[in-house]
């Protein structure tokens, strides 16, 4: 086969060219010693890279995530810690309060205290962090999750959202504790309440405390279908108890009913997972069972009482001023548990909804004000001033099966500023109040104890998966490494032979390009 001078050129170049090419490439591969720079290189690999740099780049965003969790930990951690101290104060001050020694004065100076340590609470329940997020508000960062209302109590005002961030793959945790799982749910062990029927005017011989509940499981199972209950004293050493329908269950109480003339005070009646304080405050020259038999009181968990406002956009400046259960089997039956939406469409007419109000929603109940009331789903709201259309009220029921610290407070900070000095019935009242705010700052240290315990859960979950994570960066690390990088004595092998052949192209080249015919005449 004959080859022309131009043809063995050309191929010649172009072999040329390709070798010089090879060589520069793997000179910069000695160079970098990183051999897949472009897809070209090794598509393979090159996609596999691509894998890898997008788990290496979830990884560095896990680590991060998990930085910040620890962060929002440690805040939420140490608030929950110092309320949690403040708890244990108010307990001291109420135990020290809880007798029979104080004057009003040093009841007076105990409330003070208590009054403070309330505050305390509450700044430290309102925490923010350096961006000034609220660290307890759920999703409502923006908004203090507790504030006072007029009556005096204290209203939650963030969701129950919890905040997640992935930590690792399809792993995410929640990075905030909410006010709800935190405050809210503390046990209210004084939901029941009693009241006198007999005789029409209390003559003090007969003081029985409002309740405290000490059994949880029998109090559902038992005391809420019975309610309510009639306690009538036949005589000065027994009471009977009779449920809603007549039903004879003095035999659930303790002892039978028979209670004590001769040591009256400070005696504890159980009845269906319920203590109740018993006094019998007997005068001189009293004969006990004519003064005693005759006294009857009603037994019953408190009413649910509701928490109302209006929104800000609100045309009107008409306030609820008040709110009661007018109609129980109305209420009972079609008052949505979660809370409702009042929606004036007129000055007068109005509709109820279920919150939160969607596109979708229906009103449970309407109707017309009468006066400057509207009656809803058994519920009465009384107004000052007067609505508008498109005025808008939430009104939140609360049943009173848990509650607050700050409202727990509250309530035995009344009792402390109330006179007892010198009067026994209002003293017994006093301690019973007294005892069953003591067992409510127990149950709130408790749930704030709880708060504080999956924190350290959380905590423990996010030490587990960074160890994971660190593996996986290693492993990634090296998975990359194997594929990009190159082998220091292989591509300075490659690059000697290459120059080699190079060089002896060039040789062979300069050599072959001087043969010819002429040469040989």
């Amino acid at each position: 086969m004959r080859i022309s001078t131009a043809q063995y050129y050309e191929t010649t170049a172009a072999n040329y060219q390709r070798g010089y090419n090879d060589t520069l490439k793997t000179s910069a591969e000695a160079s970098s010693l990183v051999k897949v720079n472009t897809a070209a290189d090794d598509p393979v690999g090159a996609a596999r890279l691509l894998q890898l740099g997008q788990q290496s780049a979830a990884l560095t965003q896990y680590a991060s995530n998990i930085n910040s969790l620890k962060g929002a930990y440690s805040q939420s951690e140490t608030a929950l810690t110092s309320i949690q101290s403040s708890m244990q104060r108010a307990r001291e001050l109420a135990l020290a309060a809880n007798n029979g020694t104080q004057t009003d004065a040093d009841r007076q100076a105990a409330a003070q205290e208590l009054g403070q340590v309330q505050q305390t609470i509450l700044g430290l329940m309102n925490s923010q962090d350096a961006n000034g997020n609220y660290l307890f508000a759920g999703s409502k960062t923006n908004t203090p999750p507790y504030t006072a209302n007029s009556d005096g109590t204290y209203s939650y005002n963030g969701d129950q959202s919890q905040l997640n961030l992935a930590i690792g793959e399809n792993t995410a945790v929640a990075g905030n504790i909410t006010g709800w799982e935190a405050f809210q749910q503390s046990i209210n062990t004084a939901r029941t309440q009693s009241t006198m029927t007999a005789p029409a005017v209390d003559d003090g011989r007969v003081t029985l405390s409002n309740g405290q509940v000490s059994n949880n499981s029998t109090y559902d199972a038992k005391f809420a279908g019975g309610q309510p209950y009639t306690i009538s004293f036949l005589s000065s050493t027994q009471i009977k108890i009779t449920d809603a329908g007549g039903t004879d269950v003095t035999s659930e109480a303790s002892q039978n009913g028979v209670i004590s003339n001769s040591n009256g005070a400070n005696q504890t009646v159980t009845f269906r997972g319920v203590d109740l304080g018993l006094n019998i405050n007997l005068k001189s020259g009293d004969v006990p069972d004519t003064v005693i038999a005759g006294h009857t009181f009603t037994l019953a968990a408190q009413p649910d009482t509701f928490n109302t406002s209006r929104s800000a956009g609100n045309p009107s400046t008409a306030v609820v001023t008040a709110a009661t259960t007018t109609n129980q089997a109305a209420y009972d039956s079609t008052f949505p548990p979660g809370g409702a939406i009042l929606k004036f469409t007129s000055a007068t007419a109005y509709d109820l909804y279920a919150a939160p109000v969607t596109a979708s929603s229906r009103p449970v109940s309407s109707g017309t004000m009468a006066g400057s009331t509207a009656t809803a789903a058994g519920v009465s709201l009384t107004f000052s001033g007067a609505p508008a259309t498109g005025d808008q009220f939430v009104v939140q029921p609360n049943n009173h099966q848990t509650q607050n610290i700050l409202d727990t407070l509250n309530q035995m900070i009344t009792a402390l500023n109330t006179p007892a000095d010198g009067n026994p019935v209002a003293q017994q009242k006093l301690l019973a109040t007294m005892g069953a705010g003591i067992s409510n700052i127990t149950s709130a240290m408790n749930q704030a104890g709880s708060a504080v315990t999956s924190i350290g859960s959380r905590g423990q979950a996010l030490d587990d998966q960074s160890a994971t994570n660190q593996s996986l960066v290693l492993a990634n690390t090296s998975s990359q490494s194997a594929i990009r990088d190159s082998d220091p004595a292989e591509v300075m092998t490659r690059l000697t032979l290459q120059q080699t052949m190079l060089q002896a192209a060039q040789l062979a080249f300069s050599k072959i390009s001087q043969l010819g015919l002429f040469n040989k005449i």
